[in-house]
């Protein structure tokens, strides 16, 4: 009998190797590769191999050839409307046809909520719902937990058990609690869903492969079958899979080369924000971001964060400034809170929460050479409000204005707000969509915005209502500011 080949590939990267490796040499990461099975010659599956070897040759032969670029003809294809506008900015616009999504994040932050939600509103498709973890008397307390909370009003009626739901609103919505791949395409043959769930994949295993549910081999053998399922039908596929701190688990990082879109769906479970990005995306933009609300009854879309994440009542406290940042195509104003306060125990700390700490000694480093304000025996907290993590290189100028602030016990005078990026040298860099950003702090009542002298070049600033302070050196700007 011939022995199995055996490969090892790591968790959380996707890095195969031949033979087992301490450190990943692409990640970084210790003790991730875990050993698979990449073959089987015997028996049946070696059956099942030749004879799929033959069928795809057959297939090349017939079918597939080289085409000249200028003669393939391409076509808009229309995207399905997931009745959820941040679920859709994310997506790029909707759902693809044809698709295999992957919607990833730590266990509890919410990923079935959102989905159960978002197919809840989809009355006009029919959808198959499939649940490894749940069963259909869970799903349907959770859906009309969900009902009762923030779903549109034309949206009701009660929800029963057992496949089918038999409410008149959600006739076309499937439930399956199953774990076997071939039991799913069983289904799926038979009831031609035009959107398939599968929630989650690490509970989904596959006859082809002899290992346990959860592990490698089976999520790569089954998201692979869900791709050719998905391509051959024109169905999307969209798949919910857990990850932990540690990528022992095989999450997105181990599918990520598979499907078409990762989303990330995160956010710390003791804020009431969570965050959806898309971390992969060949049918849009991978700067894009979704803002939800938890709610005791679901997920609430934040349509304007910025008036959420800006506190009220501190007007005279100081280490708060504002910034104009963006993320995606999407402008927001997120409040910049910093502490400085002398070492107590000898060396002084650097914390950030929700900002490059990296970036952030690069900017003391620029406060203390450059404007000569010495930081060196001081501990230094910075933290975004709200939960966030913002990397716009906008906030820099907040950044530095806001450990100012704190640095003299100084406030930052009421309805004065920021963009820019510092340089080394000390001057403030132009931004990317500066009108934007005016146009977002404008409309939240701000009256004076400090930007890059640069950003004002050809600028009609006449149809701006705010006063915009243009500097060049981030003197200027802490001199705008204190004075």
């Amino acid at each position: 009998m011939a022995k199995d080949k055996i490969a090892y590939v790591c968790s959380n990267c996707g890095q195969e190797s031949a033979k087992w490796i301490g450190k990943c040499p692409s990640c970084g990461q210790w003790n991730t590769f875990k050993e698979i099975r990449i073959a089987n010659d015997t028996g049946q599956m070696a059956a099942r191999s030749a004879a799929g070897a033959v069928r795809n040759a057959r297939n090349i032969a017939n079918s597939s050839q080289a085409r000249r670029l200028r003669d393939i003809e391409t076509k808009e294809e229309p995207r399905i409307d997931m009745h959820d506008a941040e679920l859709n900015r994310v997506l790029g616009g909707g759902l693809v046809r044809g698709s295999l999504v992957l919607l990833g994040g730590e266990p509890g932050i919410g990923k079935s909520t959102l989905t159960l939600q978002t197919v809840l509103t989809l009355d006009d498709r029919k959808i198959l719902y499939v649940s490894g973890e749940e069963s259909a008397s869970q799903l349907k307390m959770r859906a009309e937990r969900l009902e009762r909370g923030n779903l549109p009003s034309h949206v009701g009626g009660n929800l029963s058990v057992g496949g089918n739901l038999q409410s008149p609103t959600h006739d076309n919505l499937l439930i399956l609690c199953e774990t076997s791949l071939e039991s799913i395409f069983a289904h799926i043959k038979e009831e031609k869903p035009e959107l398939v769930i599968i929630d989650s994949i690490q509970t989904i295993s596959t006859e082809a492969a002899e290992s346990s549910a959860g592990s490698v081999t089976q999520v790569r053998e089954c998201a692979a079958a869900l791709l050719r399922f998905a391509k051959a039908s024109g169905t999307p596929v969209i798949l919910i899979g857990h990850i932990n701190k540690e990528g022992s688990l095989a999450g997105p990082k181990i599918l990520e080369h598979i499907v078409d879109t990762v989303l990330q769906f995160e956010g710390d479970q003791h804020y009431m924000y969570r965050i959806l990005r898309s971390i992969k995306n060949r049918f849009g933009s991978t700067s894009e971001m979704g803002i939800y609300e938890m709610q005791s009854n679901g997920l609430r879309q934040v349509s304007n964060p910025s008036e959420l994440l800006l506190t009220d009542g501190h007007d005279d406290l100081s280490g708060i400034a504002i910034s104009s940042a963006i993320e995606g195509v999407r402008p927001f104003l997120v409040e910049t809170q910093a502490l400085v306060s002398t070492a107590a125990y000898g060396t002084p700390q650097r914390t950030t929460t929700g900002f490059d700490q990296r970036r952030l000694n690069m900017l003391l480093a620029v406060l203390e050479k450059r404007v000569g304000f010495k930081l060196i025996q001081k501990d230094v907290f910075v933290n975004i409000a709200g939960g966030f993590r913002v990397t716009d290189l906008a906030m820099d100028l907040s950044v530095i204005a806001a450990v100012l602030s704190s640095n003299v016990d100084t406030p930052i005078e009421k309805g004065w707000c920021m963009a820019g990026e510092v340089g080394l040298s000390g001057e403030v860099r132009p931004v990317a969509r500066i009108e934007q950003r005016i146009a977002e702090a404008e409309k939240l009542g701000f009256t004076h915005m400090i930007v890059p002298k640069n950003n004002l070049q050809g600028l009609d600033t006449r149809r701006f209502h705010i006063q915009l302070i243009a500097v060049r050196k981030v003197e200027e700007a802490l001199r705008a500011l204190f004075g």
